[in-house]
């Protein structure tokens, strides 16, 4: 079975794809930006490596979402929520981390199915 690279550099790949699973690297937003405005930026970035992949958000399998502040925590479930639109919901973990650099509020990993 083959894997296949997307977007490939010396320390990682933006996405990964074996035996039909799309798994895609941590995503974040622009430093800076609160939780909501990064939220948009990060799905966006999914959206298009997904495309990019083969699949689409709703073949989304799992979801792990990491917040340099839980306080961030409905701001960025608002946005979710608007982009899963309440269908095709994928599992789903969020946590409280101390992400790369202070600049980042959200970061997000997806694995999706390869229809």
């Amino acid at each position: 079975m083959s894997i296949e690279r997307l977007h490939s550099g010396p320390r990682m790949s933006q996405a990964v794809i074996h035996g039909g699973i799309v798994y895609l690297a941590g995503q974040v937003g622009a430093p800076g930006e609160d939780a909501t405005a990064q939220t948009r930026a990060i799905l966006a970035s999914i959206d298009e490596l997904l495309a990019e992949a083969g699949t689409d958000r709703s073949h989304l399998l799992t979801a792990m979402i990491w917040l340099a502040d839980m306080a961030d925590f409905a701001a960025m479930n608002v946005v979710w929520e608007e982009w899963i639109g309440g269908t095709n919901a994928p599992t789903r973990a969020t946590g409280e981390v101390r992400l790369a650099t202070p600049d980042y509020r959200v970061e997000i990993i997806v694995s999706a199915a390869r229809p």
